[in-house]
């Protein structure tokens, strides 16, 4: 278990509405904010104060590029480079485990918790992330199929 767990479990049961909580973003964000933390951890000398800035920096570059958002990872990047030579030691396996195992565990857990009631659906079918996907994909493809519209 890593601490950026305990603010993705905030999202994913309780604002299971908010795209940032959304399964993409949840297993997107930590895995894509790991490579980034591990990958600045292995490039850059161990300075804290250049490497943990440098981490989550890259991080929120690749979670935006990548359109995976999820505020969380920015801590899990910011573990892979100050938690000390056990993560360090790691590498690029700390990706996969923890992140990644603990990202799928989190994600199960929420699917059934979120989905035992009628009340509540995880994910959200009709996400605002969703319905600006899709009216982007709508105007790009109308554009496209048109060209007098250009």
């Amino acid at each position: 278990m890593i601490g950026s767990f305990g603010a993705s479990s905030v999202l994913v049961y309780g604002a299971i509405q908010s795209p940032l909580a959304q399964p993409r973003n949840l297993i997107g964000g930590h895995v894509v904010s790991a490579i980034a933390g591990v990958t600045v951890a292995q490039l850059l000398p161990d300075i804290i104060w250049l490497t943990a800035p440098s981490a989550v920096a890259l991080s929120i570059v690749c979670m935006q590029y990548t359109r995976t958002l999820h505020p969380p990872g920015g801590a899990t990047a910011l573990i892979a480079v100050s938690s000390g030579t056990k993560i360090a030691s790691l590498g690029y396996w700390y990706v996969l485990s923890p992140v990644l195992s603990g990202c799928t565990i989190l994600l199960l857990v929420a699917l059934i918790f979120n989905n035992i009631t009628k009340n509540r659906h995880y994910p959200v079918k009709k996400s605002r992330l969703r319905r600006s996907r899709r009216q982007h994909l709508k105007n790009r493809f109308a554009k496209a199929s048109n060209p007098s519209r250009i």
